[in-house]
């Protein structure tokens, strides 16, 4: 069966999703991502220190503006009515850890609403602190949970890949499936190991083979 992508057409263009026909619900999204600073910028933020002023509040009221104007961003995104959102902004060791929940009662989701106010958000950050910091990074934007509608789970768990540790000598790819629980990316096997296994079968059987013919 082939899948058909719902943002194409019968000709391949693109066009928005017509929803009429869906009636309004009770949805949800929730999104996270980080800004990756320096201790001189940590120590500022905790200190309230930051040239420009208060970072946090800026953020926060960026992420909301931006929530309400993601039709403007995104082309295919639908107009629908934000009806609730919410931008968190937390300073940790290692920077600014942001949340955004949106809500709506509405015929589609808000995943990309949720999505649009943490990565506004945390270029706000950025806008900031760039002073201080040329380093600073947006980091781990990606959508935590949702709920309402068809399709959705009332919340869905994350699992961040992390590169299985490859050993050291000859690389080969090999897409070996990750253990249970366990998220990873293609693990690297080494070829050198397989050579010298199969090295020193050829070696005893070629061992046995002369015992035998004396």
């Amino acid at each position: 069966m082939t899948e058909q992508f719902t943002h194409l057409d019968a000709a391949g263009h693109a066009r928005m999703v017509d929803v009429t026909a869906k009636q309004p619900t009770v949805r949800a999204a929730t999104a996270s991502g980080r800004v990756q600073c320096g201790p001189a910028v940590v120590a500022a933020l905790r200190s309230g220190d930051v040239p420009k002023g208060d970072v946090l509040a800026v953020a926060r009221i960026a992420g909301i503006a931006a929530a309400k104007r993601t039709p403007e961003l995104l082309p295919l995104a639908h107009v629908i009515g934000v009806h609730g959102v919410v931008v968190d902004l937390d300073i940790t060791d290692h920077g600014v850890d942001i949340t955004a929940t949106v809500r709506t009662a509405d015929r589609t989701g808000v995943e990309m609403e949720a999505l649009t106010a943490v990565a506004v958000a945390a270029l706000a950050v950025v806008d900031m602190v760039k002073g201080l910091d040329k380093s600073v990074r947006i980091a781990d934007v990606q959508l935590e949970a949702k709920s309402g509608g068809r399709s959705a789970p009332p919340i869905r768990a994350r699992h961040r890949i992390k590169p299985c540790a490859a050993p050291t000598g000859g690389l080969r790819s090999a897409r070996s499936p990750p253990r249970p629980g366990q998220g990873c990316a293609p693990r690297l096997v080494s070829t050198r190991c397989a050579t010298t296994r199969v090295s020193g079968a050829r070696r005893h059987a070629t061992r046995a083979a002369t015992s035998s013919s004396r």
